[in-house]
């Protein structure tokens, strides 16, 4: 049986040590259990490079193994975010403003969960997103999931 883990505490946990490396941590997938894994995903402008991946694993692998934050084995793998990136930050949305992207609430408004378009920006807490040429207003608090989804 898979054991629970505080994705958000990780991430606090882990953010500061990517950043002193120069790199951002952009978001994480932890599966504990049997075969477990624990997926850092890192960006900064310009992208990130093979070199960055392995000083990046090699330090929060130490790290890892001192801090012992998770239950079990497990195996760290250290990536690009990717095309299709996950947003899970105001700072995102912002910084991919004119991106297309998908964005999936918490729950439904007005009878729909999930909105496809154009990021045209962050106002206060709100996720500004042009879908099919009018502009929609998601609070950031209502978003269970969003990528970028390029065309």
């Amino acid at each position: 049986m898979a054991e629970a883990v505080d994705k958000e505490r990780l991430l606090e946990l882990l953010e500061p040590a990517v950043a002193a490396m120069g790199l951002e941590l952009a978001d994480i997938d932890v599966h504990l259990g049997r075969r477990g894994l624990l997926r850092l995903f890192i960006d900064r402008e310009g992208g990130v490079t093979v070199d960055d991946c392995q000083r990046v694993s090699e330090q929060i692998g130490a790290w890892l193994d001192v801090e012992d934050p998770l239950p079990g084995s497990y195996v760290l793998e250290v990536s690009s975010p990717g095309f299709d990136r996950r947003l899970r930050k105001l700072a995102h949305f912002e910084r991919f403003s004119g991106e297309n992207a998908k964005v999936e609430l918490k729950d439904a408004r007005d009878g729909r969960r999930r909105f496809t378009g154009r990021l045209v920006g962050v106002e206060g807490s709100e996720v500004l997103l042009e879908v099919d040429g009018e502009l929609t207003r998601l609070p950031f608090g209502d978003i269970a999931v969003a990528r970028l989804a390029p065309s």
